[in-house]
Protein backbone atom coordinates (compact mmCIF):
# COMPACT_ATOMS: atom_id res chain seq x y z
CA UNK A 1 0.00 0.00 0.00
CA UNK A 2 3.04 2.31 0.31
CA UNK A 3 2.83 3.20 -3.40
CA UNK A 4 -0.86 4.14 -3.25
CA UNK A 5 -1.65 7.74 -4.12
CA UNK A 6 -2.43 9.23 -0.68
CA UNK A 7 -4.95 11.69 -2.16
CA UNK A 8 -6.95 8.97 -3.89
CA UNK A 9 -6.71 6.76 -0.82
CA UNK A 10 -7.95 9.49 1.53
CA UNK A 11 -10.85 10.27 -0.80
CA UNK A 12 -11.74 6.56 -0.93
CA UNK A 13 -11.60 6.18 2.87
CA UNK A 14 -13.78 9.25 3.39
CA UNK A 15 -16.30 7.99 0.83
CA UNK A 16 -16.39 4.47 2.30
CA UNK A 17 -16.99 5.83 5.80
CA UNK A 18 -19.48 8.47 4.68
CA UNK A 19 -17.38 11.25 6.21
CA UNK A 20 -17.07 14.68 4.61
CA UNK A 21 -13.71 16.20 3.77
CA UNK A 22 -14.75 19.38 5.55
CA UNK A 23 -15.53 17.41 8.72
CA UNK A 24 -12.17 15.65 8.56
CA UNK A 25 -10.43 19.00 8.03
CA UNK A 26 -12.04 20.40 11.16
CA UNK A 27 -11.17 17.24 13.08
CA UNK A 28 -7.45 17.84 12.48
CA UNK A 29 -7.79 21.52 13.40
CA UNK A 30 -7.71 22.93 9.88
CA UNK A 31 -10.10 25.13 7.93
CA UNK A 32 -13.01 23.32 6.31
CA UNK A 33 -11.53 23.36 2.77
CA UNK A 34 -8.05 22.13 3.73
CA UNK A 35 -8.36 18.47 2.69
CA UNK A 36 -10.44 19.29 -0.38
CA UNK A 37 -7.60 21.51 -1.58
CA UNK A 38 -5.08 18.77 -0.72
CA UNK A 39 -7.00 16.26 -2.85
CA UNK A 40 -8.23 18.45 -5.71
CA UNK A 41 -5.43 21.01 -6.06
CA UNK A 42 -2.42 19.25 -4.56
CA UNK A 43 -1.93 21.94 -1.92
CA UNK A 44 -0.28 21.14 0.41
CA UNK A 45 1.87 18.64 -1.49
CA UNK A 46 1.77 16.21 1.44
CA UNK A 47 0.05 15.90 4.78
CA UNK A 48 1.94 17.04 7.84
CA UNK A 49 2.94 14.19 10.12
CA UNK A 50 0.48 15.03 12.91
CA UNK A 51 -2.43 15.41 10.47
CA UNK A 52 -1.51 12.16 8.72
CA UNK A 53 -1.27 10.28 12.01
CA UNK A 54 -4.65 11.58 13.24
CA UNK A 55 -6.37 10.60 9.99
CA UNK A 56 -4.70 7.17 9.88
CA UNK A 57 -5.83 6.43 13.44
CA UNK A 58 -9.35 7.63 12.70
CA UNK A 59 -9.68 5.32 9.68
CA UNK A 60 -7.69 2.46 11.24
CA UNK A 61 -5.12 2.28 8.41
CA UNK A 62 -1.34 2.40 8.16
CA UNK A 63 0.18 5.85 7.75
CA UNK A 64 1.93 4.61 4.60
CA UNK A 65 -1.48 4.64 2.89
CA UNK A 66 -1.69 8.39 3.48
CA UNK A 67 1.78 9.30 2.29
CA UNK A 68 4.24 8.34 5.03
CA UNK A 69 7.81 8.05 3.64
CA UNK A 70 9.23 4.63 2.77
CA UNK A 71 11.54 4.64 5.80
CA UNK A 72 8.69 5.60 8.12
CA UNK A 73 8.58 3.66 11.40
CA UNK A 74 5.50 3.84 13.67
CA UNK A 75 7.74 3.16 16.68
CA UNK A 76 10.01 6.09 15.80
CA UNK A 77 7.02 8.34 15.09
CA UNK A 78 5.49 7.52 18.47
CA UNK A 79 8.73 8.46 20.18
CA UNK A 80 8.64 11.91 18.57
CA UNK A 81 6.29 14.45 20.11
CA UNK A 82 3.48 15.63 17.81
CA UNK A 83 3.63 19.08 16.22
CA UNK A 84 3.62 21.71 18.94
CA UNK A 85 3.10 18.93 21.52
CA UNK A 86 -0.63 19.12 20.85
CA UNK A 87 -2.98 16.25 20.01
CA UNK A 88 -6.43 16.68 18.45
CA UNK A 89 -9.11 14.41 19.89
CA UNK A 90 -12.22 14.04 17.66
CA UNK A 91 -15.46 15.51 19.01
CA UNK A 92 -18.43 13.34 18.05
CA UNK A 93 -21.97 14.64 17.48
CA UNK A 94 -23.38 12.39 20.20
CA UNK A 95 -25.19 13.06 23.43
CA UNK A 96 -24.49 10.59 26.23
CA UNK A 97 -27.59 10.90 28.32
CA UNK A 98 -27.30 11.45 32.04
CA UNK A 99 -31.07 11.22 32.18
CA UNK A 100 -33.59 9.06 30.41
CA UNK A 101 -31.57 8.07 27.34
CA UNK A 102 -30.31 9.36 24.01
CA UNK A 103 -30.07 7.66 20.65
CA UNK A 104 -26.77 7.69 18.75
CA UNK A 105 -27.03 8.03 14.99
CA UNK A 106 -24.09 9.62 13.16
CA UNK A 107 -20.66 9.19 14.73
CA UNK A 108 -18.65 11.20 12.19
CA UNK A 109 -16.57 13.87 13.97
CA UNK A 110 -17.81 17.46 14.02
CA UNK A 111 -14.64 19.01 15.39
CA UNK A 112 -11.84 18.34 17.83
CA UNK A 113 -10.55 19.19 21.27
CA UNK A 114 -6.83 19.93 21.45
CA UNK A 115 -4.88 18.47 24.38
CA UNK A 116 -1.26 18.60 25.44
CA UNK A 117 0.44 15.43 24.25
CA UNK A 118 2.65 15.55 27.34
CA UNK A 119 -0.41 15.69 29.63
CA UNK A 120 -2.10 12.78 27.84
CA UNK A 121 1.03 10.67 28.24
CA UNK A 122 1.22 11.55 31.93
CA UNK A 123 -2.35 10.29 32.32
CA UNK A 124 -1.50 7.04 30.52
CA UNK A 125 -3.93 7.85 27.70
CA UNK A 126 -3.60 6.82 24.06
CA UNK A 127 -4.93 9.60 21.78
CA UNK A 128 -6.09 7.02 19.23
CA UNK A 129 -8.52 5.62 21.83
CA UNK A 130 -10.05 8.95 22.89
CA UNK A 131 -13.25 10.66 21.82
CA UNK A 132 -15.13 13.67 23.17
CA UNK A 133 -18.92 13.74 23.47
CA UNK A 134 -21.57 15.86 25.18
CA UNK A 135 -23.51 15.08 28.36
CA UNK A 136 -27.30 15.39 28.17
CA UNK A 137 -29.61 15.43 31.17
CA UNK A 138 -29.21 15.94 34.92
CA UNK A 139 -28.96 12.47 36.45
CA UNK A 140 -25.20 12.86 37.03
CA UNK A 141 -25.67 16.35 38.48
CA UNK A 142 -23.09 17.03 41.14
CA UNK A 143 -20.38 15.50 38.97
CA UNK A 144 -21.50 16.10 35.38
CA UNK A 145 -23.97 18.73 34.21
CA UNK A 146 -26.14 18.96 31.13
CA UNK A 147 -23.96 20.35 28.32
CA UNK A 148 -20.61 19.28 29.76
CA UNK A 149 -18.13 17.77 27.31
CA UNK A 150 -16.47 14.55 28.44
CA UNK A 151 -13.39 12.70 27.26
CA UNK A 152 -14.02 8.97 26.82
CA UNK A 153 -11.15 6.48 26.87
CA UNK A 154 -12.06 3.43 24.77
CA UNK A 155 -8.85 1.50 25.55
CA UNK A 156 -9.54 -2.18 26.33
CA UNK A 157 -9.01 -2.46 30.08
CA UNK A 158 -10.40 -4.66 32.88
CA UNK A 159 -13.75 -3.24 34.00
CA UNK A 160 -13.83 -1.47 37.36
CA UNK A 161 -16.09 0.90 39.25
CA UNK A 162 -16.21 4.45 37.93
CA UNK A 163 -18.02 6.70 35.48
CA UNK A 164 -18.40 5.16 32.03
CA UNK A 165 -20.28 5.68 28.79
CA UNK A 166 -22.37 2.60 28.05
CA UNK A 167 -24.87 1.49 25.45
CA UNK A 168 -28.03 -0.16 26.78
CA UNK A 169 -30.31 -1.13 23.92
CA UNK A 170 -30.30 1.89 21.59
CA UNK A 171 -29.56 4.36 24.39
CA UNK A 172 -26.16 5.89 25.01
CA UNK A 173 -25.77 6.62 28.73
CA UNK A 174 -23.17 8.07 31.05
CA UNK A 175 -23.40 6.46 34.50
CA UNK A 176 -21.34 5.33 37.44
CA UNK A 177 -20.87 1.54 37.22
CA UNK A 178 -21.12 -0.71 40.26
CA UNK A 179 -19.96 -4.34 39.93
CA UNK A 180 -20.44 -5.27 43.60
CA UNK A 181 -23.39 -7.60 42.95
CA UNK A 182 -22.27 -10.79 41.14
CA UNK A 183 -23.99 -11.36 37.79
CA UNK A 184 -25.28 -7.81 37.43
CA UNK A 185 -24.05 -4.36 36.44
CA UNK A 186 -25.66 -1.49 38.32
CA UNK A 187 -25.88 1.89 36.60
CA UNK A 188 -25.80 4.52 39.32
CA UNK A 189 -26.75 8.19 38.97
CA UNK A 190 -25.01 10.77 41.16
CA UNK A 191 -28.27 12.71 41.35
CA UNK A 192 -30.23 11.01 44.19
CA UNK A 193 -33.50 11.76 42.39
CA UNK A 194 -32.69 8.90 40.01
CA UNK A 195 -32.87 5.27 41.11
CA UNK A 196 -30.06 2.79 40.24
CA UNK A 197 -30.67 0.57 37.23
CA UNK A 198 -29.63 -3.07 37.47
CA UNK A 199 -28.90 -4.90 34.22
CA UNK A 200 -27.45 -8.22 33.16
CA UNK A 201 -23.93 -8.03 31.67
CA UNK A 202 -25.23 -8.96 28.21
CA UNK A 203 -27.62 -5.98 28.32
CA UNK A 204 -24.79 -3.46 28.67
CA UNK A 205 -22.00 -2.57 26.25
CA UNK A 206 -19.30 -0.54 27.96
CA UNK A 207 -18.01 2.00 25.43
CA UNK A 208 -15.31 3.60 27.55
CA UNK A 209 -14.33 5.25 30.80
CA UNK A 210 -14.84 8.99 31.38
CA UNK A 211 -11.40 10.47 32.16
CA UNK A 212 -11.98 14.25 31.86
CA UNK A 213 -14.77 16.80 31.70
CA UNK A 214 -15.19 20.37 30.53
CA UNK A 215 -18.11 22.68 31.19
CA UNK A 216 -19.28 26.17 32.00
CA UNK A 217 -18.93 27.54 35.52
Amino acid sequence: MASTDPRARLLQLASDQGVSLSGLSEMIGRNSTYLQQFIRKGSPRKLEETDRRTLARFFGVEEAELGAPEDFSPETAQARPPRGEWVDVPRLPLGASAGAGALAFDEAPIGAFRFSGHWLRQQGLDPAQLSAIRVEGDSMEGTLRDGDEILVDRSPRPLRDGIHVVRAGDALLVKRLDFSRPGTITLVSDNPAYRPLELMPDEVQVIGRVVWKSGRL
